[in-house]
């Protein structure tokens, strides 16, 4: 087709077919930046204002653009990577947040992008030119190959070219250079509508921007890439949403990966006439044409892919990183029905036909590829031969660049008649010929659904055949519900969330993804350190001495890349645990277990999983005693640790005290068939003590049986046989700790008679040097490399874990807690909130709904709880009513008598009405403690839609049935009085006394409409010489003073009530959490001062004037308010500051001390602000916290440098200052000192711990290693209290036992900063 030249625009010709069958089939590199749709102002494209949060004007579109269910006719784009379908809010409102936003979005890239200062471009335009439009065509017909005929009449076109992110003005820093490319193009033809993301090669710069709000923590949000639908209609429920990334590296592989083929070009079909319950993603593509290995009709997950870490010298698509091996998106109903949809998998059905001999083969992915349709590859299957474990695909041929680009001016001929060579080189297209054959019928592997999270191929490699997303012509063959099987799609959350489901023709089975090992329903990360959680029990003779035990604790470390199991069992009676000495074999389950691999080779984990019995039956020699061990495994906990139950029964001899038992190193072979293992031995062992030296033995027979999915075919080169050789064998028990050990050293391979003298690759014997959390990878001969496993980072000869919660790489939904793991982590629920099927996403929980009140009683449902409330006519507490006898009350007098009554309990949460006078509701109710308000009808009913949040405007409520009204004032009687004797509407000449809003004689008064006016006094009396003539006005004093109006805390919040309570700092307020006890009273929390415009972090309380202090990085202040009635906040330092963070006040001083993390300062002064003094200004980089000694007069300070971080300390003069701490601390943000135990103690960061010291240095310890984002700490009592930037709460910690016990969640989700107790003294510690 010719191209054309449209309002004057380039020329824009089409691609030829062969060119675009190339592009979907062969390129393997990303897409170059002249390949993107053509743009620019020649093009008519249109230039956004330049600038941080720009929005464009609106574009009237010439034929609306159909988005989810609806249509719509205007667009606007923003500057930061979004397009809507209504203007912006304030970036603030949406630009830090993740999926969804609340209003309609389209976001190729979004993030927090400025463009000011010539950073960048963004140009947007609708095209209606038959080349662009046939170039969208043909990307929305080669991935979406349903849509063949798909015509586009109009498109939409947003480029963001070169833009920046958003950066904080430093002084005499430059601009960063990291700049960003990418664009949107939205394709329409009336009924449907596609959008296409493009990223070029090296055009995604930075992956991610920092959060405003953030403040000087180093925090970085990744790019949100997607689509929203916005709220429903109801306003309270979230509309579908798609979302693509949720990690740097799923941002990074968005051009390294594609779901057309294309890397670096994503079709998604976002709207249409016909239902469609969310986007759905191209289907066509395995994300690249790159590698060979990808099944393109397989089931596949977008944002499972993106997870991936890959480069682009090497895709290597099945290298799982840290972050997908743990939680990744759930099977394509979610993705497709839900509103939290992550990811999309699509199912395929079979086409059983053989592949037609017009069709060719993509010499990459082998695939089936029909040259009779338009719209791209027809993917009829493909067979993927066995495959090592480690094996990867070579990488493809390369390809021409410039037959691959797309040329706007001069594009290569047309060949409308000839055959078409995928091969560079000209070659033969290989026929059906080079497929391996299918195996038979029941061997054959139908790929469709994935498991609980996301698709990998097999591990250790099978035959695998990808069936495209077309239905043929013949079906009779297989089908995915046949009634006579069980199929994935019903049971795929059988398995692993690190495995995948596949179904055969007998039904599925379950297979560990790469990078993980074990039975499919169990995986366990390759390389990774394993432990072992149990119990045991046991009813022995021990000689002829009967010894009985029940439920101790079994634990067991393995070190999986070289073999070594560590069992300890603790608190076995003594004589029974001398005997179990010899016993190895109870430890050495979890050594067969978890053994070194040898090549071809397969250890106890792979076979068995999780779920096994172990059966052992010991006779021991020359006198015959016979005990029998049962072992069995239960599965692996949240936290990825195998449970195991032991049960020891029978008589084994006597051993003295004292005596130690030596295991030489043995080999056993273990015999495999089906789902049973076999193990017959003999071992002798040695008893000593000091000279005497016995030389017993004992036979041993082992049974191992376990479930095996018999649907999959077995490798056919499994040996039967394998040998375990077991080294290092320790048996020792301690009687003071009362510890039974056991070690020992596995490898497990062929039944070798004599040793090779053949060097052994390192890996294969574990004398490698690699971490214990890495994986051994064999090389040639003995060289090998190490790499990390997955959840740990390092070279892999030193790995550390990832914190996946910290850094943000993780799946946790919306109203969930991430809680790190060793190389892993978890989701919670919050309160109020319950799992999903995916066992991630988290669904609220209406408690309404199961019916927990009384019948007699309304239930009210809030967020994360619920309340009953009697109704009127009878009282209790709303779990339990009572008909109520006291007629002569209202209805809200009954209910506000009964819920004062209830109010006294401690923990209770009722709202107490108000009434009026006469006893009516008051139309606004408002609750004490939470502080909602809302409206209530004359029976005391809520009006739907009337609540609001605390902290925000009141509704505005309709007056009560009978308004209460003051008595009138003389001037209202008197004038009522003359308006009656008027006969309602007084002539123009006729006095009318004018009374203002009070009823108290506005000062001035006139006659009727006349000039004539007059003074008053306050009791209406004409003040003698004012009267005046027409023309003139006498002035007129007021005689009443206005009414007396005390200023009050802002907003109008009573202050504290007596009692210790806590204050924190979150963004532009300071709140109020009261203690009962040590316990949170998170019922009576409530704003205590909030301050527009600041960001207040650092917070200390003067106990002896009842005054508050606070640091504000906004404003750049420290200011302070008293907690009585009516103060007001004051500045009492307000230059030379520019980021006041941490805060400490010296009650017996009168002093405070402050960090300054910009300065880099610490100073002091007195609690006016006067007499102000550097204390510090050298060797600091970013100090934080800072506490106060006041008693032995000794100043603390956190200094969080990521080269140096440390804790320091000095007189409060300045004087003596040293390094207290500068070992193991990463980022300490949270400084507190003790007066009552004379401890320091700090929350840190980076190391994610707790911990104390005295105030010398010495004596520190660690009171809790699983902190999630601490910000500030305090001590109180035997608590530690701190604010989370994880949490977005305050959490409580005991002091002794290092456990959390309870936390606090502010209805405003936002940063919390400083945090201070208060106490109704001041402490006066000790020296």
């Amino acid at each position: 087709m010719e191209g054309d030249r449209v309002a004057g625009r380039p020329v824009l010709s089409s691609l030829p077919v062969l060119l675009l069958l190339q592009l979907l089939m062969l390129r393997a590199a990303a897409l170059h930046p002249d390949e993107l749709f053509p743009h620019g102002e020649s093009w008519g494209d249109q230039l956004l204002q330049e600038g941080d949060d720009e929005s464009s004007a609106v574009v009237k579109l010439a034929n609306p653009l159909h988005f989810y269910e609806a249509r719509f006719s205007n667009l606007y784009v923003g500057t930061n990577g979004i397009i809507s379908t209504q203007d912006f809010p304030r970036e603030t409102q949406y630009v830090d947040y993740d999926f969804p936003t609340d209003f309609p979005a389209i976001a190729p890239f979004l993030a927090d992008i400025d463009t000011s200062h010539g950073r960048g471009r963004v140009l947007y335009r609708e095209d209606t030119s038959p080349a662009v439009l046939g170039l969208a065509a043909r990307y929305v017909r080669a991935g979406f190959p349903r849509s063949a005929r798909f015509t586009p009449t109009h498109a939409f076109l947003a480029t963001w070219e070169q833009v920046g992110a958003y950066e904080e003005v430093k002084r005499g820093a430059l601009p960063s250079g990291e700049l960003n490319t990418f664009q949107a193009v939205l394709a329409s033809d009336g009924s449907d509508s596609y959008a296409l993301f493009l990223y070029p090669a090296n055009g995604l710069q930075f992956l991610g921007t920092r959060p405003k709000e953030s403040y000087n923590v180093q925090l970085q949000l990744p790019a949100r890439v997607g689509f929203c639908r916005g709220e429903a209609d109801d306003l309270k429920s979230e509309g579908p949403y798609f979302s693509l990334t949720s990690t740097e590296q799923s941002v990074k592989n968005l051009y390294q990966l594609s779901n057309l083929g294309i890397p670096g070009v994503w079709a998604f079909h976002i709207g249409s006439t016909s239902p469609l319950d969310n986007v759905r993603p191209a289907a066509v593509g395995d994300l690249s044409a790159a590698h060979s290995s990808v099944p393109l009709g397989r089931s596949f997950s977008h944002a499972t892919a993106l997870e991936s870490d890959y480069n682009e010298d090497n895709l290597d698509y099945y290298d799982v990183n840290e972050e997908e091996a743990e939680y990744l998106p759930g099977e394509p109903e979610e993705a497709l029905n839900g509103h939290s949809s992550i990811d999309v998998s699509f199912q395929s059905k079979v086409d059983t036909k053989p592949l037609e001999e017009s069709s060719t083969l993509d010499p990459h992915t082998k695939e089936g590829t029909s040259l009779g349709e338009v719209g791209g590859p027809d993917l009829k299957g493909q067979v993927e031969p066995w495959d090592e474990r480690e094996t990867r695909s070579p990488a493809p041929p390369e390809v021409d660049r410039d037959s691959l680009a797309p040329s706007w001016e001069t594009p290569p001929p047309y060949p409308e008649n000839g055959s078409i060579q995928p091969y560079p080189d000209g070659g033969p297209v290989p026929s059906e010929m080079d497929v391996p054959p299918a195996h038979p019928e029941e061997e054959i592997v139908l790929r469709s659904y994935p498991a609980s999270d996301h698709t990998t191929p097999l591990s250790r490699g099978t035959y695998e055949v990808g069936l495209e997303d077309n239905i043929g012509s013949n079906t009779e063959v297989f089908t995915y519900n046949a009634a006579n099987k069980e199929t994935c799609e019903h049971n795929h959350r059988q398995c692993s969330r690190h495995a995948f489901c596949t179904d055969y023709a007998t039904g599925f089975c379950c297979h560990c993804q790469s990078k993980f090992y074990g039975n499919g329903k169990h995986c366990l990360p390759e390389g990774a350190p394993h432990r072992v959680n149990g119990k045991v029990s046991g009813h022995l003779h021990v000689g002829h001495t009967p010894v009985h035990f029940t439920d101790v604790d079994l634990h067991a470390y393995i070190v999986g890349n070289d073999g070594r199991a560590y069992t300890a069992i603790s608190h076995i009676p003594q004589p029974a645990a001398q005997a179990l000495l010899p016993l190895t074999p109870i430890g050495g389950l979890f050594g067969w277990l978890f053994a070194l691999e040898k090549p071809g080779s397969e250890n106890g984990f792979s076979l068995a999983g999780a779920a096994f019995t172990h059966d052992m039956e010991v006779t021991f020699y020359p006198g015959e005693e016979t005990v029998r061990i049962t072992q069995t495994a239960e599965g692996l906990d949240p936290e990825n640790y195998l449970s195991i139950k032991t049960n020891i029964q029978g008589q084994v001899p006597y051993v003295p005290a004292n005596f130690t038992a030596h295991i030489s190193p043995y080999k056993e072979l273990y015999h495999y068939s089906d789902s049973t293992v076999t193990s017959t031995s003999s071992r002798d062992y040695s008893l000593t003590f000091g000279a005497i030296n016995q030389t017993w033995s004992y036979r041993i027979h082992q049974n191992i049986t376990y479930q095996v999915c018999r649907h999959a075919p077995r490798h056919p080169s499994f040996p039967t046989t394998q040998q375990l050789n077991v080294d290092r064998v320790f048996a020792l028990y301690n009687d003071e700790e009362r510890v039974l050990r056991f070690a020992v050293t596995n490898q497990i391979g062929p039944v070798k008679e004599d040793s090779d003298p053949t060097p052994v690759n390192p890996c294969y014997d574990g004398s490698h040097m690699c971490d214990t959390t890495a994986r051994c990878h064999p090389g040639t001969g003995v060289d090998y490399t190490c790499e990390c496993a997955s959840g740990y980072q390092g070279d892999g000869r030193n790995c550390v874990d990832e914190n996946e919660c910290a850094t943000g790489f993780h799946r946790c939904g919306p109203n969930s807690v991430c809680i790190n793991l060793p190389g892993s982590y978890r989701c919670e629920c919050r309160s109020g909130y319950e799992f999903a099927d995916d066992r991630h996403t988290c669904i609220y929980v209406d408690e309404c709904s199961e019916n927990r009140c009384h019948p007699a009683a309304t239930c009210y449902n809030t967020p994360g709880s619920f309340s009953c409330r009697c109704q009127p006519g009878y009282y209790g507490d709303g779990f339990q009513c009572i008909p109520d006898s006291t007629s002569s009350l209202t209805p809200c007098e009954q209910q506000q008598r009964h819920a004062q009554a209830q109010y006294a309990y401690p923990g209770a949460r009722f709202h107490i009405p108000q009434c009026d006078e006469q006893g009516n509701f008051l139309p606004l109710q408002c609750h004490g403690s939470t502080g909602f308000c809302w409206c209530v009808d004359p029976d005391g009913h809520e009006v739907p839609g009337t609540q609001t949040p605390p902290g925000s405007t009141p509704p505005h409520c309709g007056p009560s049935p009978e308004p209460t009204q003051r008595p009138p004032t003389i001037c209202e009687r008197w004038r009522e009085n003359l308006l009656e004797h008027y006969g309602g509407t007084p002539r123009d000449d006729q006095y009318v006394p004018q009374c203002d809003d009070l009823g108290h004689f506005i000062p001035l008064q006139c006659h009727g409409k006349s000039d004539f006016c007059w003074c008053v006094d306050k009791d209406g009396r004409e003040v003698q010489g004012t009267r005046s003539q027409p023309g003139t006005t006498p002035a007129c004093i007021p005689t009443v003073a206005p009414p007396m109006v005390r200023p009050t805390p802002r907003p109008d919040v009573t202050p504290p009530s007596v009692g210790t309570f806590l204050l924190y700092t979150q963004g532009q307020q300071i709140g109020y959490l009261p203690l009962n006890g040590t316990r949170l009273q998170k019922d009576a929390a409530k704003t205590l001062l909030s301050l527009h415009g600041s960001i207040i972090v650092g917070i200390d309380y003067d106990c002896r004037e009842r005054m508050v202090y606070w640091t504000d990085v906004a404003g750049r202040t420290i200011s302070r308010a008293g907690l009585e009635l009516g103060a007001e906040p004051e500045t009492i330092v307000n230059s030379g500051l520019i980021s006041p963070e941490g805060l400490a006040i010296d009650h017996i001083r009168r002093t405070m001390y402050w960090t300054d993390s910009v300065l880099d300062k610490i100073e002091s002064a007195l609690l006016d602000g006067s007499e102000r003094k550097v204390l510090f200004y050298t060797d600091l980089v970013n100090p934080r916290a800072i506490a106060v000694d006041p008693i032995r007069g000794n100043l603390y300070w956190t200094d969080w440098n990521r080269e140096a971080p440390k804790i320091e300390t000095s007189s409060l003069d300045g004087e003596n200052r040293r390094i207290l701490i500068n070992t193991d601390i990463g980022l300490p943000n949270g400084l507190t000192f003790d007066p009552f135990s004379k401890l320091l103690c700090w929350a840190d960061a980076g190391t994610k711990k707790l911990e104390c010291t005295l105030p010398d240095g010495t004596g520190r310890r660690v009171i809790q290693n699983n902190l999630k984002y601490p910000f500030s700490i305090v001590s109180y009592a035997d608590h530690f209290y701190h604010t989370d930037w994880r949490r977005d709460g305050v959490v409580s910690v005991n002091k002794h036992s290092g456990q959390f016990t309870d936390e606090y969640l502010p209805e405003q989700r936002s940063h919390l900063y400083g945090i201070t107790a208060v106490y109704p003294y001041c402490p006066t510690g000790r020296k």
